[in-house]
């Protein structure tokens, strides 16, 4: 006999076990909660919505235009993103990147669009594009035509604010497929963009509310998409906006610490008990002194001067401290961004380099995806007929950036060498690492050799290390290697 009957032993047996597992970050308690207060689960456009975008845009610009530290931060970024500017190399016809069935259109679409990037400033639009989207968090361009360009090709850029793309009119229950600003197709691709014609803050009311309407292949917007679903930017330094003001909180208060101390020239005190033998005197009055004179004290007292103690020997730490931090989110090494290397060693600098420059590489690439190939589209479409490269109906084409300097040449030229010597690298790729066209070069460089033969000047090679002897720069390099090595073991 069961004890409690087959048929509550089969329902209790049918109960389902729940195993409840905890995780300590998932837990609210008295210590977290206010940290945790600001936490939502808003989506990547609620988030950024068009008041959030407004409020930290103004507050990024200000910080930018009112401290050094984030303005030289902005303007690196910018110069080392962009540098002198990109500059085109075409692939028509041929394999792996040469031009033998046709060298002329390679020739002229590059040349061509060379001066066509001069005219309309095509470099420093750029520049001012990558400052907008570090202190804006996006940055737009409008495609137009422009006849008083001084280029056979009409095409011309015009730069404009974040504020000015917006929808004045845009309801809380507006459509799905509208984002302040934006329309999206039924794909979610951006079909048309509402730009304000004049800017929101010149004053004028009443041109807030004016806008128009412009194709996507008019516009181009550049951002970084941190969630999936964002249609807006939200600037690069947004994480570090508190730092820089407790940045400049800090150095204030250090000044006027600083000057309250030194305010005070001396003090009259006395070691008398109160009502003691020491003569009376005012409290809190001011005594002027003049200068080298020798004075008799009142009887009882004694003359003392406030030690300024400032700065204090923490101010160096935590003002490195901060700019570490404050460069983080941009991946950008300390001595870059503060401009100083006074604590920096060969071997600490070229692995914090690292870092940075494949951030720049992969800046590029963002940019010749969102803005550039988005140009020569355009660029293309007007210079087939004016320079009559009928027949080119595709464009295999690769940008070129400024190099970055090796901080041992004669290291990176041996280094070099080498890897030619044993085919681990082309031509190609070691001029492209300094930002420089391999055929172009070559060209120049068998002009300069046929001129030199034909001035009697033959162009011997110049004398180099014996193989396998590094030159000075690279033993001391490799001797504070080593001696960083074991200083850190």
């Amino acid at each position: 006999m069961w004890p409690f009957g087959r048929g509550k032993l089969k329902a209790r047996r049918s109960l389902p076990v729940v195993v409840r597992a905890k995780f300590d970050s998932a837990q609210t308690t008295a210590d977290n909660r206010r940290h945790w207060a600001n936490a939502d689960a808003l989506s990547a456009d609620a988030a950024a919505s068009r008041d959030v975008r407004r409020i930290l845009r103004n507050r990024a610009r200000y910080e930018v235009a009112n401290n050094s530290y984030a303005r030289g931060i902005v303007l690196t970024l910018a110069n080392d993103v962009i540098g002198t500017g990109p500059r085109l190399q075409m692939l028509l016809g041929g394999d792996a990147g040469t031009a033998e069935d046709q060298p002329a259109a390679n020739q002229i679409i590059e040349r061509e669009f060379a001066s066509w990037s001069r005219a309309v400033g095509l470099a420093e639009k750029l520049r001012t594009m990558r400052m907008a989207k570090a202190q804006d968090g996006e940055s737009f361009a409008l495609l137009f035509s422009n006849d008083s360009l001084a280029s056979p090709v009409k095409l011309d850029l015009r730069l404009i604010e974040a504020d000015q793309v917006t929808t004045p009119d845009l309801s809380p229950m507006a459509k799905a497929n509208a984002v302040d600003g934006i329309e999206f197709d039924s794909f979610g691709n951006p079909a048309r963009y509402h730009v304000l014609k004049l800017h929101p803050g010149n004053g004028r009311l009443a041109s807030a509310r004016d806008y128009q309407k412009v194709s996507a292949e008019s516009v181009i917007h550049w951002f970084r998409s941190d969630r999936p679903g964002q249609s807006r930017g939200l600037p690069d330094i947004l994480p570090a906006l508190p730092l820089f003001a407790q940045l400049r909180r800090y150095t204030l208060a250090v000044i006027a610490a600083a000057e309250t101390a030194a305010d005070f020239a001396a003090v009259l005190f006395t070691d008398a008990p109160a009502n003691g033998e020491a003569q009376a005197l005012e409290p809190m009055d001011v005594v002027e002194l003049e200068q080298r004179m020798a004075t008799v004290l009142p009887d009882g007292w004694k003359l003392g001067q406030i030690d300024a103690v400032q700065p204090t020997t923490t101010y160096d730490m935590f003002k490195r401290e901060i700019l570490n931090e404050i460069a983080r989110c941009l991946n950008m090494p300390y001595n870059i961004a503060a401009c100083n290397s006074s604590g920096y060693n060969y071997a600490s600098g070229r692995l914090d380099h690292q870092t940075y420059y494949k951030s720049i590489r992969v800046e590029q690439g963002h940019v010749e995806a969102a803005v550039l190939d988005r140009i020569l589209d355009a660029w293309m479409a007007e210079a087939v007929r004016v320079f009559d490269l009928g027949g080119i109906e595709d464009w295999p084409h690769q940008w070129f950036w400024d190099g970055h300097e090796h901080v041992d040449p004669a290291k990176e030229a041996s280094a070099q060498a080498q890897r030619l010597a044993s085919n681990t690298t082309t031509l190609a790729t070691e001029y492209a690492r300094q930002g420089k066209d391999w055929e172009t070069e070559l060209r120049q460089r068998a002009r300069e050799v046929a001129l030199m033969n034909e001035l009697g000047l033959p162009p011997g090679q110049a004398q180099s290390q014996p193989a396998g002897q590094p030159s000075p720069a690279a033993d001391e390099a490799d001797q504070t290697d080593q001696e960083d090595g074991r200083a850190a073991a």
